[in-house]
């Protein structure tokens, strides 16, 4: 019976599994993540024994992962049995201190099913799921239909996003590669190529970007770090070999001057003047953390961007048609110039040109 709040299972707890210690440091949290579901359902117990058979890793690596637990402050329990056995297992929910859950919190949870999109088929997305369960288990069917209410007062697009469902063992891979500092092997056919092509990469982590999930590595044959679409990747492969990324690398700073993540070299500044019609919608939004936005007399808007490509806001640009004019740097005006004169013999002929090419991201 649920009163001031309820205890959710212990699936959902958002904290960190290596709080106080350095990822790179500790074992591979997909590893971590079974085993603290297995010691979950195991009402009995395991030992040391089992569980390394189960994770296919030695004694000693599951003993370590058992004190990263007890550290962080799982509540492990070890217990001894019939000649000296130890057995391992989690306590139940209810001594579970701080897991309690008041009714707004957890229908705020219960909606938030869809935000979770991303990563829809992984062992994340089903422990998710499990909670979602539960909390439709305490709450009355007249509740939830009440629940449902304040579900449709909020609609989340989902115009191109990717359906991860189906690949949910090839990022469970992905992500133990990135976890692991292994080597990858990856079979990738970008948008233009009738053939996949097999890289080797350093994995060093996901990005979400407009409904799609991306891999950024480096790909030591170019000697240069690349992104390259979950979508798109038919296979996934894990090598024995390790690898050292940068210590200084970043993913949030890696993409600091993307618009979006298509990432460049150098830094170009981006001038852009938008019409009375659109400014206050422009005004309206945060695009990159660099924009400057100043308002005109004549009730337009005057943005700057500090970018290290201009192949992205371009498209970004266009989609305002003559609301907007790229005022530098030139080559880019140059470049939307061009794309125009095509746009506009495409509709003047009335039928598509044999040759027309576009920059994509592959």
């Amino acid at each position: 019976m649920v009163s001031q709040g309820y205890n959710l299972t212990h699936a959902l707890t958002s904290r960190p599994l290596f709080s106080g210690t350095k990822m790179a440091d500790s074992p591979p949290l997909i590893r971590q993540w079974m085993l603290l579901r297995t010691l979950c359902a195991r009402h009995y117990g395991a030992t040391v024994k089992d569980l390394a058979a189960e994770m296919a890793v030695s004694e000693k690596t599951i003993r370590r992962d058992l004190e990263t637990f007890r550290t962080v402050g799982f509540p492990l329990i070890e217990e001894v049995g019939q000649f000296g056995r130890k057995r391992y297992r989690i306590a139940p929910d209810k001594n579970l201190p701080g897991m309690s859950f008041t009714y707004d919190e957890a229908i705020a949870l219960y909606l938030a099913q869809g935000l979770l999109a991303p990563l829809s088929g992984t062992i994340f997305w089903e422990a998710a799921q499990r909670a979602f369960k539960k909390v439709r288990s305490v709450v009355s069917e007249g509740a939830i239909t009440y629940i449902h209410r304040f579900a449709q007062a909020f609609h989340q697009t989902a115009v191109g996003r990717s359906d991860y469902s189906r690949k949910a063992e090839l990022i469970d891979t992905i992500l133990q590669g990135i976890e692991d500092r292994r080597v990858t092997f990856i079979t990738y056919r970008s948008l233009r190529a009738t053939e996949p092509v097999t890289y080797d990469v350093y994995p060093y982590g996901l990005a979400y970007h407009r409904g799609a999930l991306y891999l950024v590595g480096r790909a030591p044959q170019y000697d240069e770090i690349r992104h390259w679409k979950v979508d798109r990747i038919e296979k996934v492969q894990l090598e024995e070999l390790r690898f050292n990324p940068p210590a200084n690398f970043d993913l949030r700073a890696h993409f600091a001057k993307s618009f979006g993540v298509f990432h460049g070299d150098g830094e170009v500044c981006i001038k852009v003047r938008f019409a009375p019609a659109v400014a206050r919608y422009v005004q309206e939004g945060c695009w990159h953390p660099s924009q400057k936005l100043a308002q005109q007399k004549d009730g337009g808007l005057l943005a700057e961007f500090h970018l290290s490509s201009s192949e992205e806001i371009k498209h970004w640009i266009l989609s305002f048609g003559r609301h907007a004019e790229v005022l530098a740097p030139p080559d880019l005006r140059q470049e939307m110039a061009e794309e125009i004169h095509t746009l506009l013999a495409l509709y003047q002929a009335g039928k598509m040109p044999q040759e027309m090419t576009t920059k994509a991201n592959d």
